[in-house]
Order: C-alpha cells, then structure tokens, then sequence
C-alpha cells in the first residue's frame, strides 16, 4: 500500500502506527494511514483484516 520512498512500517508490524497518515479527521478523533491501518486518538486501532487493537497499555482485543 505505501508508496513513500523510505516504505512504512506494514499494519502487521509492532510499530505500525508509525505509518504516514494519508487521511486525518482529528475532530472525528481518527486517521487513515498509508498502510491501511485506521488509528483513534485513544491509540486503539482497526486492522486492514478488520481486526481491532486495544488503546496502547490495554492489552489487544479479540
């Protein structure tokens, strides 16, 4: 998906959130990074596979 010079980091990697936010509606209280991954500002996130992560520190969800 990411077509940055230096690639970012996939939705499967640890540091995923890293990625460049290609879309961002802070008011809404969320982005759509290059690698699919779609961030909220608690830090939890929706996978490109539709799975969901738990705010950092919060452990993962299921």
């Amino acid at each position: 998906m990411c077509q940055h010079k230096t690639d970012c980091p996939s939705a499967g990697s640890p540091d995923q959130q890293a990625a460049i936010a290609v879309a961002s509606y802070p008011e809404q209280g969320w982005a759509l990074l290059c690698n699919g991954v779609l961030v909220f500002e608690d830090t939890g996130a929706v996978l490109p596979d539709g799975r969901c992560l738990d705010p950092v520190g919060r452990g993962a969800a299921g």
